[in-house]
C-alpha cells in the first residue's frame, strides 16, 4: 500500500520541524515538502499534489483561510487539514465551507495528528473533539439546533445514509460507489434530506452530523 503523501505549511520553523518529525515516525506517511508562508505553500501544493496538506491559519502572504479557498480551485484533489491554535467558531465554519476536511488544535497534535490525517486521507472529515460541538454550534439557534426541527427519523434510510456520508466528508462519487447507486441519485437524496432538515450549506450538514455523533463513526483504513 502506498504511503500517504503529506505537505506541511507553518511559518514557525520549530513547529514545522516538530510536526515533520512526528509524521516521519509513522511508516505509512511520506512528507513530500514544507513551506513557511502561504504563497510558498500554494506553490508547493500545486507542484507536489500531496494526498493531504497540513496548514496553519496564521501565515504571511496568504493566510490559511484564503489558502484553503484558493487550493480548492487550484488542486481540489488535495485534502486540507488545518493545524492551528485558533478555537473560534468562525475559523472552523469558513474552512469547512472552503473545502477543508479537517481542523485540529496544535495542542492535540502529538496524540491526534496521525489519526486526523488517516481519517482525511480515507475520505472522511476530522474535527478536534475539544472544539467540534462548540465551534460548529450556531449561537442564533437554541441549544445549537437548526431552525427546522425535522428529526432524522423522518428521513428515508437512503436519505439518512447519504447525508451521513456527506457530513463525514465523502464526495458524491465516493458515496455512489459505497452505496452502489448513481451519482445523480446521490444528489437527489442529498437535496431531499437537506431540504427536510433545513440545511443549506456543507458547514450546516457537518454541524448537524456532529450533533448526531456521525463524525465519531468514520470508517478507518
Amino acid at each position: 500500500m502506498s504511503p500517504i503523501r503529506i505537505a506541511l505549511a507553518d511559518d514557525h520553523p520549530v513547529v514545522l520541524a516538530g510536526v515533520k518529525a512526528l509524521l516521519q515516525a509513522a511508516p505509512d506517511f511520506e512528507v513530500v515538502g514544507e513551506a513557511v508562508s502561504g504563497r510558498a505553500a500554494l506553490d508547493l501544493f500545486v507542484a507536489t499534489k500531496p494526498d493531504v496538506a497540513v496548514i496553519d491559519i496564521s501565515m504571511p502572504d496568504i493566510n490559511g483561510l484564503d489558502l484553503a479557498e484558493t487550493l480548492a480551485q487550484a488542486c481540489p484533489q488535495v485534502k486540507l487539514l488545518a493545524l492551528t491554535v485558533h478555537e473560534d467558531r468562525a475559523y472552523v465554519q469558513r474552512l469547512l465551507q472552503a473545502g477543508a476536511r479537517g481542523y485540529l488544535l496544535k495542542r492535540s497534535a502529538a496524540d491526534d495528528l496521525a489519526r486526523a490525517i488517516r481519517a482525511i486521507a480515507s475520505g472522511g472529515i476530522y474535527l478536534d473533539p475539544s472544539v467540534a460541538e462548540r465551534a460548529l454550534a450556531d449561537p442564533t439557534k437554541p441549544n445549537g439546533q437548526e431552525a427546522n426541527a425535522t428529526s432524522t427519523e423522518e428521513l428515508s434510510a437512503r436519505e439518512g445514509d447519504v447525508l451521513k456520508l456527506t457530513a463525514q466528508g465523502f464526495t458524491n462519487k465516493e458515496i455512489a460507489l459505497r452505496l452502489e447507486i448513481s451519482i445523480k441519485t446521490v444528489e437527489t437524496y442529498k437535496a431531499r434530506a437537506a431540504a427536510k432538515l433545513g440545511l443549506r450549506t456543507r458547514a450546516e450538514i457537518v454541524r448537524y452530523g456532529v450533533a448526531q455523533g456521525w463524525l465519531e463513526d468514520i470508517d478507518q483504513p
